[in-house]
Order: C-alpha cells, then sequence, then structure tokens
C-alpha cells in the first residue's frame, strides 16, 4: 500500500507516468587493499614527487573527493564494498583494520562485503573492525554459527531505506576462502548460488524487490549467480580486480555487464577507480535503464586535504621501515597480476629464487611460490623496504618440507589448474622447470617436469621450500599439509627476498624459460 500512495502522490504532483521510475546511483569500490597514499601505474607506492607532477592515482584523499562530487551529481545515493580492504601495504600491518574502519566511516559506506583477505588474520581481527566500522558487513554463503566472534554480528543480508525505498544488500565471499585465508576451522563456507537465492527468497518474502549483492567471488562467479538466481538486480563485484568500462580498451567486459535481468558491475582495484552505476527501476523493481562507468582517480581528481593530512600522521610511525634503501634493480621487476598468475614473471623468479637460495644449503631442492602471494610491480631505481612490502605484504614464512616427486607433479597441476580464471595458486618456481598446456583438462595438464637439470622422479623425496601459507594448504595445496619434516617458522619471506635483492645489486629481472606454456 505504501509504494501505491507514493506512486500516486507522485503523479498528482508531476503529471508523468514517469515518476513511478526509482532512480538509484550506486558508487562502489573494491579490493582496495590498504592503498590509502596514491599509487602508481604499477599498483605500487608513488612518491611525493611523482604524485604533484600527477603521475599517481588513487588514495584515500581522491576517493574522498570523487565520492563527495558523485553524490553531487544524484538526489539518491549508496557507497558499497565488494570486499578485500584488508591487506597490502604496511598501513595494513601497523594497524590491522582500525584505519580502514576510519576511512570507510568518514566516507559514509553503506554496507561491504566479506572478502578473503578480511580473514587474513583469522575472525579475531574481523570482528573488531566490525565493532569499528558504522554499517553493515555482510556475508551469505556461509555458516558462521560455530564461531563465536562472529555468530551474533556476521548477517547474510541487510536492508536500508533510500529514497523512500527499500533495498536489499546481500554479502558473498569466495567459496574456498578456507583455501585463501586464515578463517578457522568453525566456519562452514558454502555455494554462492544457493546462499544468494535463498537470501533473495527471504528479502522478497519481506516485500523487498530491489536487490543488490556484494560479492567478492570474482566476475566469472558473478556471472554464474546471475545466470543461476532469480530476483537480483545488481551485483557489485570484487577479488577478481576486474576492470568493466565501455571506453577503457583494457576492460574484460562492458560496464555493466547483462546477464539477463542482472547488471554485474566491478571496478578494477585498489582505489585506482571509483564506480558510478545509475539504475533505474519501473514500480515493479525491475531494471529499465542501467548505465555508468568507472572513474579513474588520476591527477585530475583533487585530494581532500583533511583526508590526505589525516593519512600522512597515520603514515608517521612507518617511514623508518619503508624509506629504508634495501637495493637497487635498473630494470622494473614485473609483478603484474595479469601475468604472474599465467606464466613465469620476473617478480616471480626473483622471489622463488631468494627462497631458494635462503635454503639450498639444508638439502632444499626447489622453490615454489603462489603466484596469487605477488602483489605488485618494482620500478627501476633504488628499492625501499617499502616496495618490497608491498609486493610480499601477508608475513608468511619460509616453509621447509620434503614430498616425493609425485606430490610436486601433483602440486604442480594444483597450481595451474585454474589458470584461465587467473586463481592465485599459479606456481612460480626455482630448481625446476616444468610445461603446462592450459587447454587440457585441469589435472592433466602439467609436463616436462625437471628438478635440477633431471627429469623427476615420481618415488624420489624432494625437499621443497615455500611460504607458510602454501606449505598449510593455501590455495588448494593440500598435498603439503602431510610433508615430512615440515617446519614454518623460517624468516619473513619479504625479509629474504629484500636481502637476495641486496645481495645482487644491482639486481638484473629476467625470465629463463623455466615454465613453458603449450
Amino acid at each position: 500500500m505504501k509504494r501505491f500512495l507514493t506512486a500516486t502522490a507522485a503523479l498528482a504532483l508531476t503529471g508523468t507516468m514517469a515518476a513511478a521510475d526509482y532512480k538509484l546511483t550506486i558508487l562502489h569500490t573494491n579490493d582496495f587493499h590498504a592503498r590509502f597514499e596514491p599509487i602508481s601505474k604499477y599498483d605500487g607506492p608513488c612518491s611525493a614527487e611523482d604524485n604533484g607532477e600527477g603521475k599517481c592515482f588513487g588514495g584515500s584523499g581522491r576517493l574522498q573527493t570523487a565520492i563527495t562530487a558523485a553524490r553531487g551529481r544524484t538526489n539518491n545515493s549508496i557507497l558499497v564494498d565488494g570486499g578485500d580492504q584488508f591487506q597490502g601495504t604496511l598501513f595494513y600491518t601497523y594497524y590491522k583494520g582500525s584505519l580502514a574502519a576510519e576511512m570507510m566511516n568518514q566516507m559514509g559506506y553503506d554496507a561491504m562485503t566479506v572478502g578473503n583477505h578480511e580473514f587474513d588474520d583469522g575472525p579475531e581481527v574481523l570482528r573488531g573492525f566490525m565493532d569499528a566500522v558504522e554499517f553493515p558487513v555482510l556475508m551469505s554463503n556461509a555458516d558462521v554459527s560455530g564461531e563465536p566472534l562472529l555468530a551474533d554480528k556476521l548477517a547474510k543480508s541487510t536492508v536500508i531505506e533510500r529514497g523512500g525505498e527499500k533495498l536489499g544488500l546481500i554479502g558473498l565471499t569466495p567459496h574456498d576462502t578456507h583455501e585463501l585465508a586464515s578463517p578457522g576451522d568453525n566456519i562452514v563456507f558454502t555455494d554462492p548460488v544457493q546462499a544468494v537465492q535463498g537470501e533473495v527468497d527471504k528479502l522478497t518474502a519481506e516485500g523487498v524487490n530491489k536487490i543488490i549483492v556484494l560479492s567478492h567471488s570474482g566476475y566469472g562467479v558473478d556471472q554464474e549467480v546471475a545466470a543461476g538466481t532469480t530476483g537480483v538486480d545488481v551485483i557489485v563485484g570484487g577479488h577478481s580486480n576486474t576492470l568493466l568500462s565501455n571506453t577503457n580498451d583494457r576492460a574484460q567486459g562492458p560496464y555493466p555487464t547483462m546477464v539477463g535481468n542482472t547488471a554485474i558491475v566491478q571496478a578494477y582495484a585498489y582505489g585506482k577507480f571509483l564506480g558510478e552505476l545509475n539504475v533505474t527501476f519501473d514500480d515493479a523493481g525491475n531494471i529499465t535503464e542501467a548505465t555508468g562507468e568507472p572513474l579513474i582517480m588520476d591527477a585530475a581528481v583533487t585530494e581532500d586535504k583533511g583526508t590526505v593530512d589525516r593519512i600522512a600522521e597515520a603514515a608517521g610511525p612507518l617511514e623508518e621501515i619503508r624509506n629504508k634503501v634495501v637495493a637497487q634493480t635498473n630494470e622494473a621487476i614485473g609483478g603484474d597480476r595479469a601475468v604472474c598468475r599465467a606464466m613465469e614473471c620476473t617478480m616471480g623468479n626473483l622471489i622463488a629464487d631468494a627462497m631458494l637460495a635462503r635454503v639450498k644449503d639444508q638439502g632444499i631442492d626447489v622453490a615454489i611460490q603462489n603466484g596469487g602471494g605477488i602483489r605488485a610491480s618494482i620500478e627501476a631505481g633504488e628499492v625501499t623496504m617499502g616496495e618490497v612490502l608491498t609486493v610480499l605484504p601477508f608475513q608468511n614464512t619460509l616453509s621447509t618440507f620434503q614430498v616425493s616427486g609425485a606430490t610436486l607433479v601433483e602440486a604442480l597441476e594444483n597450481g595451474v589448474s585454474q589458470v584461465e580464471e587467473g586463481a592465485g595458486r599459479f606456481p612460480q618456481v626455482a630448481g625446476m622447470t616444468y610445461a603446462f598446456d592450459g587447454k587440457a583438462e585441469a589435472g592433466s595438464r602439467i609436463s616436462d617436469v625437471m628438478v635440477g637439470g633431471a627429469p623427476i622422479d615420481m618415488g624420489k623425496v624432494y625437499g621443497v621450500v615455500s611460504n607458510n601459507y602454501v606449505r598449510n594448504g593455501g590455495d588448494g595445496y593440500k598435498m603439503f599439509k602431510s610433508a615430512d619434516n615440515a617446519y614454518d617458522f623460517g624468516p619473513d619471506l619479504a625479509d629474504v627476498t629484500a636481502e637476495y635483492l641486496a645481495a645482487n645489486a644491482p639486481y638484473k629481472p629476467y625470465t629463463d624459460g623455466r615454465i613453458t606454456v603449450k
């Protein structure tokens, strides 16, 4: 009845049928990863000098300005986030979730979903973040009833009112978060399609007919959810760091991507863009129009001074750590996500070489580094510890262990099993070479494995070094959980990499054909 009266009143005032339409601007971010300061074109640190010359992107100061301006263009908007505010720079290492909570509260977010990196430090840090924010944090596809820290706090969905209408918001996180992060043993993750449909049905029964999913599950899964559910109007995505655009030639799809009647959007990552989707609903809650474009946070966007000052204040304790020069490289070391999750990359070689060099005298034959653990590139010139920590922000430690050749091949098969999805499990290696065919069936893609220049012996025991995340089953490497003689408490991977860079300065990045793509 309320809807009918509202529409009738509007018609009486305007005398036009269009008054039944409901217009909403959805402002959105995803995969911010603690990039409170401006970033370079490589998504790594950007100096104050380069920022002054207009060479930098993003940062909380620009986001604050852009959000304020976007709100000024509409009388009806929401601001939401697709997950992974946590992890990525020294700001997270030092402040955990507290600075993210402060900035998101300041910017006036209405809701966010849980990303896998929100679990990097277990449910405790996530709960602290949730207690600090002034908006709901959502996750539909998990049973958290067995986790005391989240059972009474983490909702599957929520309803907010905006412009006189109810909006249903549903959270979604990766189905394999238990492999990607550290949620603990008390949370059970479930199928995304079924979870979303269950919440849609519940919200619809409550009279809500405008439903937005905040998804940290990747562009591919978002399309599956859109196709496999009914009643979802918009999916605001994350996790795959996908740029959707109608004007950028690097876009992986249109903005929005329509699957049936569902509009899917995503805005790359690291605060480099602010998504702005303008949606028109008819009186029955159906989308009649969805248009927009991610707004690039380049030098044309003025930084909000108050926000910049606050971030500078927060950066104070970090300066001594980040400014320490540890090495020099005469060429950029490439850590681009699209490369390091699909093929041999120069940053992958650096990290794997550094790991192996550190423990080679301990009877270790090979090194494996997951491509998803590589988070940025390093530009040519002096290399600071801050840059290394941006590449390797997770505080992972070196793990050494022993497995058979057969287990090593199984691990490599896991590593390339989702290469077409850009999954983080892709194996960068040292001490070994391998080939893979990404078009073959997963599980039978690996060939030509050589260790120390000799064909791998499936029955022989090899010494392996990786990081503690991979050794403990992260990114699907479950075969390493039962490895022999495992020791997970080696030095920090970032420190090992920095020391290797210093010992080999000036460092020359290279690839040598250790991974062959068929």
